[in-house]
């Protein structure tokens, strides 16, 4: 472990179980193919204080609306997650399953179903295979360890190319706490909440309403300001979980320790939110797009999104095409307050448009900035002094192979 001081952090191993208090399991149950990790538990030694936000989706998947349900009163003792199946537009049956992982987890373990969170991802509108399920969250809570958080990551890939985990330390008061944390994603990326999963925990002595706080604040800039292909999928949650295990009083809002700890809630949450991104179906660049001089922070936000998303920018920035006009094009169409007059483009840290207007630049020159795997899309309103940076990727043709052949 790297020490941290009061204004640093210290990065350790373990992912989601790097915090006290905490063990996971993995197994392979056979939802997906060629023996892969594919039903995980994470698990707190008792009930603890926990908080959540789901997709904004209305067609919302059955895990998700069980798990409204058990997170509302603010604690929680475990979460159980498939991946190979979402159980997603699978009506009162799907439902029924869901509540059943629950149940099935309450039973391994000792806890109440309510206790208990249920997550699921992949192929939406097939039926879960409720048997198989089932025996690997029996398989799985014989598996619990506290160095379980790795195999956990894995457990819930879909389309993604590589597990995504962090953990940190930091220190505080005299007190070392850590902050963990694993997600999936690399496809259905523009949420509007958290990301397709996430799951952040800490040892630290954290209330409810301060779970709660810290979460929503930290989603709200990182896995809400990342994009892959503009879609919110059915599934999206992301939860906090707060053992409490390093010790000292609850600590609320308000305090200098909830403000580090939230800090690196924050922390963890931003390096999981670009992970996703790096992992973008098919993508070859990360791209982080820029938007300042905005007249609100939400405008600058939705300009950001329409150069983000937009096909012709994402495949502009593939073919290292400096083409300018495309990002104009985007924040015209944002319904930001643009001046068409004042706004400034800037691409791979070459200007291209001033003052609304093209400039001469050197085309090699940015043809290889652009064609460099991390890629800046700076833009400047000056219409204000708000700013918002949002993730995003390239669009490629493996991209479109890859959704082509999704269920194949």
């Amino acid at each position: 472990m790297q020490p941290a001081g009061d204004h640093g952090f210290g990065t350790v191993e373990g992912g989601v179980t790097a915090p006290s208090g905490f063990r996971a399991g993995a197994v392979a149950a056979g939802i997906k193919k060629a023996g892969k990790l594919d039903v995980a538990l994470l698990v707190a030694e008792s009930a603890v204080p926990a908080a959540a936000v789901y997709t904004t989706n209305t067609i919302a998947a059955a895990p998700v609306v069980v798990s409204r349900a058990h997170t509302a009163n603010g604690h929680i003792r475990a979460v159980v997650i498939n991946s190979g199946n979402a159980n997603a537009c699978t009506g009162v049956s799907g439902r029924a399953d869901a509540r059943a992982m629950a149940s099935a987890v309450g039973d391994a373990i000792g806890c109440a179903a309510e206790d208990v969170v249920v997550a699921s991802t992949g192929v939406i509108g097939l039926p879960l295979p409720l048997g198989t399920v089932l025996g690997g969250i029996s398989g799985a809570a014989d598996l619990l360890a506290s160095d379980g958080g790795p195999s956990a990551a894995e457990a819930i890939r879909t389309t993604d190319t590589f597990t995504k985990q962090c953990a940190i330390s930091l220190t505080v008061g005299g007190i070392t706490y850590l902050v963990g944390g694993m997600a999936k994603g690399s496809g259905m990326i523009q949420p509007n909440m958290a990301t397709m999963l996430g799951f952040i925990t800490t040892d630290a002595p954290l209330t409810p309403a301060a779970c709660d706080s810290a979460l929503r604040a930290a989603t709200a800039r990182t896995f809400n300001r990342i994009t892959v292909d503009s879609d919110t999928s059915t599934n999206d949650m992301c939860l906090l979980m707060a053992s409490g295990a390093a010790g000292g009083d609850p600590i609320d809002a308000g305090s200098e320790r909830y403000d580090a700890i939230a800090s690196a809630i924050h922390h963890v949450a931003g390096e999981l939110a670009r992970m996703i991104v790096r992992d973008g179906e098919g993508a070859t660049k990360f791209v982080e797009v820029t938007v300042r001089g905005a007249a609100s922070e939400h405008d600058a936000e939705l300009a950001a999104f329409s150069i983000a998303n937009s096909p012709l920018c994402k495949t502009a920035i593939f073919g290292a095409d400096a083409n300018w006009g495309r990002v104009a094009m985007a924040i015209g169409k944002s319904g930001a307050h643009i001046d068409p007059d004042a706004f400034d483009v800037v691409f791979a840290g070459i200007p291209t448009c001033l003052a609304g207007a093209a400039i001469a630049f050197d085309e090699q020159a940015a043809a290889e900035a652009l064609g460099r795997p991390d890629v800046d899309v700076l833009v400047d309103l000056h219409v204000g002094d708000a700013t918002a940076t949002v993730w995003t990727c390239d669009l490629s043709y493996e991209y479109v192979r890859i959704n082509g052949e999704y269920r194949s």
